[in-house]
C-alpha cells in the first residue's frame, strides 16, 4: 500500500499493473475500504495501472478535515487523477463510490474517459431496510458516546453486525466466500470511522443525482445485483429514464455485492467493457504493451469495415480485442474448402481470393478456380462460422498477400451475450454485408442473363439475314438455270 498526499490530505492506496499504463481508479463505497473492489484488481491490472483508494475516513486513509461531502470526495480525488495521470482514466466505482464516480465525472469530465459502476447510489434515498434498521446505529455512532455503546454491544452481544449487515448486502443464494464476508464485515465495523459513516450517509442524501444524470457525457457499464437491499433497484430506473446511453445490466442471484458474489459474471463483463484482449481465453495472462496498440489500430480500421457500420470507438474496440489478427503471403491458404469452420474473417489489408468449383457444392472438386476477391473491410468465412458447417470454397491470399482479423465463434457468442447492443448491431452488420453481396450476386447473374438473351437474339436475327441474303442470291440462279433449261 502506498500513501499519497493531495493537498495535505492522506490517501493510502494499494496498487497493480505496469506504471506506464492508462489509470484505473477504483473507488469504494459507504462503510468498505479498497477491497471491496478488490476481486476486479487482478483483472485490471492486465490491462491497467490499478490504483484502489482508501478514501478519507476509511480504510487507513485519515478524515478529511472538514465535514465529508460526495464533491469534497470528487474533487479531492481529481486532484489526485491530476498527480498520477497524464491522459482520462477509467473510473471504477462501488455503491457510494459510484456516486462519486458520477458526480467526478459531472465537476471534472476530461478527467474521465470511461466508467464501470456496481449499485451506485443515484438517488442517495437507500433502500427501507437501511433506513429503518442500519441509519439509526449510524446516527448513533456519530456522537462519540455512541460509538462506545455500539462497539461495545458487538462485542457482547456476538453476531450482531452479522444479523445487520447480510439481509442489507447480500442475496439470498449469494456466492460470496466466508472469508470474504469476514473481510467486508470488519471494513463495515471499522472501529473510529463512526463520525464519518454518518457524516457519508447524510452526504449521500444531499447528493441526489436525479435529474442531472442527462448532464453526464462520459460511457458506463452499470451493473446491479437484483437483490440488492442496501441501494434498491429503483435508482436503477432513474438511470433506465434520465441515463439512456448507459449500459445497465442486472445479475440474478446477487446482492449489492455482486463482484463477490457473481463474480466471473461480473469480470466478465467488465473485461469485455474495457476491452481486454480475447478475455474469453487470457483472463489470465498479462496484456502487452504492443497488443493494445494493436487493439486501438484495429479499432480504427473497424470504422471503414462491413462489421463496423454505426459502432462507437467503446464498441469498436470491444470487437477489435476479440480478433487476431493473421499475415498471409502470396498464394499462402488460409482455409481450405470441406474443412470446418468456426471463424470469419475481415481482410484487413491485400486480398483474399475465393476458389471453388461454382458447380461442386461439397468443396472437394479439384477444377476449382477463382469466383471473387475479397477487399480491405470485407467479411469472409461467416457462413461457416455461424452454421459451423464445412466450408465450400478456398480462401487464398492475394497478390499482395493479406492480413486477416480472425474472429471466432465463441467471442462473437461472448460480445453478443455480454453486450446485447453491440452484439445486435454487429449480427446485423454481417447480415447487412451478406445480404449486400447476394444482391450484387443476383444482379451479375440477372445481367449476364440478359446478355446472354441479348446475344442470342442478336445472333438469331443475324443468322435469319444471312438466310434471307442466300435466299435472294439463290432466286436469280434458280430462274436463270429455268430459262436455261
Amino acid at each position: 500500500m502506498t500513501v499519497y498526499g493531495v493537498n495535505g490530505q492522506k490517501l493510502h492506496v494499494v496498487e497493480k499493473g505496469p506504471r506506464n499504463r492508462q489509470v484505473a481508479l477504483l473507488i469504494h463505497g459507504w462503510s468498505s475500504s479498497w477491497y471491496a473492489l478488490s476481486p476486479l484488481l487482478e483483472l485490471l491490472s492486465l490491462r491497467f495501472r490499478c490504483l484502489s483508494v482508501d478514501l478519507p475516513g476509511y480504510g487507513k486513509s485519515p478524515p478529511l478535515p472538514n465535514r465529508t461531502t460526495i464533491p469534497a470526495y470528487a474533487d479531492i480525488l481529481a486532484e489526485f487523477i491530476a498527480d498520477v495521470s497524464d491522459s482520462p482514466v477509467v473510473l471504477v466505482g462501488h455503491s457510494m463510490g459510484g456516486m462519486t464516480s458520477i458526480t467526478l465525472a459531472l465537476r471534472h469530465s476530461v478527467l474521465v474517459e470511461r466508467m464501470v459502476l456496481i449499485g451506485p447510489t443515484v438517488t442517495g434515498r437507500l433502500s427501507t431496510y437501511i433506513n429503518l434498521v442500519v441509519s439509526p446505529i449510524t446516527v448513533l455512532e456519530r456522537f462519540g458516546l455512541g460509538s462506545l455503546l455500539v462497539s461495545a454491544g458487538e462485542r457482547t452481544v456476538v453476531g450482531i453486525t452479522d444479523r445487520i449487515m447480510r439481509p442489507a448486502s447480500f442475496a439470498e443464494r449469494s456466492g460470496i466466500i466466508e472469508a470474504d464476508y469476514e473481510r467486508l464485515r470488519a471494513d463495515a465495523r471499522s472501529p473510529g470511522q463512526g463520525r464519518v459513516r454518518a457524516e457519508c450517509y447524510s452526504a449521500m442524501r444531499d447528493n441526489d443525482l436525479s435529474g442531472r444524470l442527462k448532464e453526464v457525457e462520459t460511457p458506463a457499464l452499470v451493473i446491479w445485483g437484483a437483490e440488492d437491499n442496501t441501494v434498491p433497484l429503483r435508482d436503477a430506473g432513474v438511470i433506465a429514464d434520465e441515463w439512456p446511453d448507459a449500459d445497465l445490466r442486472i445479475l440474478p442471484k446477487a446482492g449489492h455485492w455482486p463482484q463477490f458474489e457473481a463474480p466471473h459474471t461480473t469480470r466478465r463483463l467488465v473485461a469485455a467493457y474495457l476491452g481486454l484482449p480475447r478475455f474469453s481465453d487470457r483472463l489470465q495472462n498479462p496484456v502487452a504493451d504492443g497488443e493494445l496498440v494493436q487493439v486501438g489500430e484495429i479499432a480504427r480500421f473497424l470504422a471503414h469495415s462491413d462489421v463496423g457500420n454505426n459502432l462507437n470507438l467503446p464498441q469498436r474496440t470491444r470487437l477489435a480485442a476479440q480478433c487476431e489478427p493473421r499475415r498471409f503471403d502470396l498464394g499462402e491458404s488460409i482455409v481450405r474448402a470441406a474443412e470446418a469452420g468456426n471463424e470469419l474473417y475481415i481482410i484487413q489489408s491485400g486480398t483474399v481470393e475465393v476458389w471453388r468449383d461454382p458447380e461442386d457444392l461439397t468443396g472437394k472438386s479439384q477444377n476449382r478456380r477463382k469466383v471473387a476477391d475479397f477487399k480491405p473491410g470485407q467479411i469472409a468465412g461467416e457462413f461457416a462460422m455461424l452454421d459451423q458447417g464445412l466450408r465450400s470454397a478456398d480462401l487464398i491470399a492475394g497478390q499482395e498477400g493479406a492480413t486477416v482479423l480472425a474472429l471466432k465463434r465463441e467471442n462473437l457468442l461472448a460480445l453478443c451475450e455480454d453486450d446485447a447492443v453491440l452484439g445486435t448491431r454487429l449480427l446485423w452488420n454481417i447480415a447487412a454485408a451478406v445480404a449486400q453481396r447476394a444482391r450484387f450476386i443476383l444482379w451479375q447473374l440477372q445481367h449476364a442473363t440478359r446478355r446472354s438473351t441479348s446475344q442470342a437474339a442478336r445472333d438469331g436475327k443475324a443468322a435469319s439475314g444471312h438466310e434471307q441474303v442466300e435466299d435472294e442470291v439463290r432466286q436469280p440462279v434458280d430462274s436463270v438455270g429455268l430459262q436455261k433449261e
